[in-house]
């Protein structure tokens, strides 16, 4: 897995990875900072992948014209990185905020790091306000060393917890 800024482009992703319009990911993009994890495949699996389903279809003869155009269409496209998982964090007086979480909780605690080093550097705290719902959220933050302190605000009809990680 690789770890890198969020662009513009990664909005569409972004926003079915944590159900939420494009649009709202794409004001998240620019005025947060926003890490995205991607898993990354070789150019050689990506291309053992593609030619086996090509030779799959090739054979069993569901393909022809012009869905083997779509196939190396699908072929170029299986080198591009696959996100797996984002964080959105800004700083609000002295403190780092994780303002959106979204992946597997291992991913998620991989991701929390991003806004942990940044507070570290900086010699602020962070705090993660996590609606119960969310589970994956929850493990991460409490796996990446994250302290529950209390209720946060109300989402809608959901209750949140409010996490904080003393970075000091």
């Amino acid at each position: 897995m690789d770890v890198r800024d969020a662009v513009e482009s990664d909005v569409e992703t972004l926003g079915a990875i944590a159900d939420l319009p494009a649009d709202a990911l794409r004001n998240v993009v620019h005025d947060r900072t926003v890490r995205v994890a991607e898993r990354q495949t070789t150019d050689t699996e990506s291309h053992t992948d593609a030619h086996d389903e090509t030779n799959r279809l090739t054979t069993s003869g569901e393909q022809t014209g012009n869905e083997a155009d779509e196939s190396t269409a699908e072929e170029s496209n299986e080198n591009k990185p696959d996100i797996i998982g984002f964080v959105a964090f800004d700083v609000r007086d002295g403190t780092v905020h994780v303002t959106q979480l979204a992946g597997e909780a291992t991913i998620a605690e991989t991701l929390l790091s991003e806004p942990i080093r940044f507070a570290a550097t900086e010699g602020f705290d962070v705090e993660f306000v996590v609606p119960m719902s969310e589970e994956n959220a929850t493990a991460a933050a409490e796996n990446a060393g994250f302290e529950p302190i209390g209720r946060g605000p109300r989402f809608g009809d959901e209750t949140t917890t409010r996490y904080r990680f003393d970075a000091e």
